[in-house]
This record gives C-alpha cells, sequence and structure tokens, in this order.
C-alpha cells in the first residue's frame, strides 16, 4: 500500500502550492459570485447598521453633553438659591435678635419706670402715714399737755381756742428743740 502511495506521488510531480489550472478558474468565479453578492447585497446592510449605531451613539453623546449642561445649570440655580436662602435666614435672625434687644431694653425700660412709680407711690404713702401719725400724735400731745398744764395750774383749759394756741406752741418748742439737737 505505501508502495502504491509513492508510485502516484511519483506520476504527478505537481507544485503543491500551485492548484491545477481548472480548480483555479472555478475557484476565481466562486470567490468573483460571493465577492460581489456581499458587496451588493451584505456590505449596504453592514455600513446602514454601522452608521445607524454611529449616529446613535453620537445622538446620544450630544444628549448626554446636553443633559450635562441642564444639570449643570439646574445646580448653579439651586447652589444661587442655597445662598439665597441662607442670606434670608441670616437677615431673619438678625432681624429676631435686634427685635429681641430692643423688646429687652423695652421690658428693661417698663420695669424701671414701674418701679420708679412703686418708689414714688411708696414714699408718698409714707409721707401721708406720716402725717397722719403727726397729726394724732399732736392730738394726743396736746390733750395730754392740757391735761398736765391744768393739773399744774390748777384751773381748766378746755376752752379749745387756749387749747390750741397753747399746743402749738408747745409743739413748736419741741420741733425747734428737735431741730437744734441735730
Amino acid at each position: 500500500m505505501i508502495a502504491n502511495l509513492v508510485q502516484l506521488a511519483a506520476e504527478e510531480e505537481q507544485n503543491p502550492l500551485l492548484p491545477p489550472g481548472p480548480e483555479l478558474l472555478v475557484g476565481t468565479i466562486a470567490f468573483a459570485i460571493v465577492f460581489f453578492f456581499f458587496w451588493k447585497k451584505l456590505l449596504p446592510n453592514i455600513n446602514k447598521v454601522l452608521e445607524e449605531r454611529r449616529t446613535a451613539i453620537e445622538g446620544g453623546i450630544e444628549e448626554a453633553e446636553a443633559m450635562k449642561v441642564e444639570a449643570q445649570s439646574v445646580l448653579e440655580q439651586y447652589k444661587a438659591q442655597l445662598a439665597e436662602a441662607r442670606h434670608e435666614a441670616a437677615r431673619l435672625r438678625q432681624e429676631a435678635q435686634e427685635q429681641g434687644a430692643a423688646l429687652i431694653a423695652e421690658m428693661r425700660a417698663e420695669g424701671q419706670r414701674q418701679r420708679e412709680e412703686i418708689i414714688a407711690a411708696g414714699h408718698a404713702q409714707i409721707e401721708a402715714d406720716r402725717k397722719v401719725a403727726a397729726s394724732a400724735l399732736r392730738q394726743d400731745v396736746g390733750k395730754l399737755a392740757t391735761d398736765l398744764a391744768g393739773k399744774l395750774v390748777g384751773e381748766s383749759l378746755q376752752d379749745h381756742a387756749r387749747q390750741s394756741r397753747v399746743i402749738d406752741r408747745f409743739l413748736d418748742e419741741l420741733e425747734e428743740k428737735a431741730e437744734a439737737g441735730r
């Protein structure tokens, strides 16, 4: 069997890299038909699909860039609104502090005024009480003085006009002595 193969190989001494002529012609025609089919039918469809993809990708990129610009704009607006809100909050806080300080000052002034009124009313009440007490004391001292003077003099001093003069003279002397002692 090996011998038969060797004999066949010796008879055909053709170059293994070059196919026989008819085979080469049939292969070239088949290749041209397939190439023509690909070039006319498949290649335009492939190019069409690739162009659609490229357009879709470019559109997506443009849309993404537009969305990015819009997002940046919205972000800037948000930052501006946030800064404005912070400024407004600081202004309101400042106004509240000023109003609080004014209210505290007003309340202090009102408290001071009420304190002064209470002190003045207290002084007036003390003065009125002192006058009432002095008047009552004057009457009591006058009565006691007339009784004592009547016993000393041995004569009744019940006359009201005389009694008033004696009492007034006696109290005036007491006041002069009190003022001189101070």
